[in-house]
């Protein structure tokens, strides 16, 4: 199963920044289709403008394979929080096609994710 790293710290899943999305409830069924044990809540993953950030992890096997993180950003609407859970239970990054409607949420962090690996 995929892990995911979710950006709640400094804008992104903050009222302040965006106060007609809710919040808990995006993390609450992130969760629920990952479990607890593989979400991740960070302060702040460097991509403010893109709020709010969800990075989806390949699992272990689809990365020896050769796939890479997914960041995506604009995640503020129960509709794109769906896409990602169908996208992370089909298998995600490198084992399931991203949904089309997840096309224009991918952010560009390739010169980052190959400082990492």
């Amino acid at each position: 199963m995929n892990k995911l790293t979710v950006c709640r710290g400094c804008c992104c899943g903050t009222a302040k920044k965006h106060p007609d999305v809710n919040h808990e409830g995006q993390l609450d069924r992130l969760r629920e289709a990952v479990g607890v044990e593989r979400l991740r809540v960070a302060d702040c993953l460097d991509s403010c403008d893109h709020s709010n950030v969800v990075v989806v992890q390949p699992t272990p096997t689809a990365r020896q394979a050769g796939a890479r993180p997914v960041w995506l950003g604009g995640v503020l609407s129960d509709e794109t929080v769906e896409h990602v859970v169908a996208w992370v239970q089909a298998g995600g990054p490198g084992r399931a096609t991203m949904p089309d409607a997840l096309a224009g949420n991918v952010l560009d962090r390739s010169s980052e994710d190959a400082a990492s690996a």
